[in-house]
């Protein structure tokens, strides 16, 4: 049986204290959890100590901080034009690469930046419409001729930018014996597409470097018409070590799964049976339906 795991993202405003997330983890049927970016440096040692659960997983960047221009660390850019903001993500994120040797976990999901910090004008069109119940036309197809052009003349310094980061964090996870997982994202701007994970995957071992599918997020750009969530996974699933399972409702991902309208099948025919089953679901869905997720992927095949 894959392992899997619950994402600290639904400990958010429930509970005083992460020891009594993960109790409540564990009593709903989940042994493991993923520490996500939202989580400060108390609530990570107070996980780790406490015992009740095990950790597979960190998403980087763990521990949460405040950096200098009062910013949190998870809104850095790792693909940024800005030489200083990119040292300190990848500092960040070999400070996560130490903290997962630390917690015996073995795995680190890691978004790799994008072009700038601001969505397509494109997307945020399409995603008007697509809530409007616009899903097809001559419209829609030219904002997603203009969002592809737009990507494609602005990607290049940005994707040198996150190559390098990689570069740098790659040598750290193997010297620590972790290895990193490429998040497809949920933005169209955002790095890395399809025929970029191929790219980035090619440099590096598959110890050292994998593709980590976020079932949401390729749900979510295929609705919009920009990426085939199937891709994803037929492509790059024999290089991918984990995943981070949740439905999706129009537009609104990190709901339970079975709560949703998300394509499960292509899910559980291409997912690798040792890939890490993360269920990342938000802290509003209430206690029975993140503990009927795990028959609900099994039934499913997923899990």
């Amino acid at each position: 049986m894959a392992s899997y795991s619950l994402s600290t993202m639904w400990s958010q405003g429930r509970f005083r204290s992460l020891a009594d997330f993960a109790r409540t983890a564990r009593r709903l049927g989940y042994p493991n959890v993923e520490i996500s970016y939202v989580v400060g440096p108390e609530g990570v040692e107070e996980l780790l100590s406490c015992g009740e659960v095990g950790v597979l997983s960190l998403h980087n960047p763990v521990p949460r901080v405040t950096i200098a221009d009062g910013r949190t660390s998870d809104a850095l850019n790792l693909a940024s034009l800005d030489e200083e903001e990119r040292r300190l993500a990848v500092e960040l994120g070999k400070r996560t690469l130490e903290l997962a040797a630390k917690a015996g976990a073995d795995r680190v999901v890691f978004h790799l930046g994008g072009i700038g910090n601001d969505h397509f004008p494109e997307e945020r069109e399409l995603r008007r419409l697509y809530d409007a119940g616009v899903r097809e036309g001559e419209e829609v197809e030219a904002l997603r001729r203009r969002a592809r052009e737009r990507r494609a003349e602005a990607v290049g310094p940005y994707l040198a930018r996150a190559r390098k980061s990689l570069a740098e964090l790659a040598e750290e996870a193997a010297r620590l014996g972790v290895r990193i997982g490429l998040e497809n994202r949920y933005h169209y701007h955002e790095i890395p597409s399809v025929d970029e994970m191929h790219l980035l995957l090619a440099d590096y071992p598959p110890e050292v470097v994998g593709y980590w599918h976020d079932v949401g997020h390729a749900e979510v750009l295929d609705r919009l018409g920009l990426v085939d969530k199937r891709r994803w996974l037929q492509e790059l699933g024999e290089r991918c070590i984990g995943a981070h399972l949740h439905d999706v409702d129009g537009l609104q991902d990190h709901r339970a799964p079975g709560h949703g309208t998300a394509d499960w099948d292509y899910v559980a025919r291409y997912l690798p049976p040792d890939a890490l089953r993360v269920f990342e679901i938000n802290q509003r869905v209430p206690e029975e339906q993140v503990a009927a997720a795990i028959a609900f992927l099994r039934q499913r095949g997923v899990l």
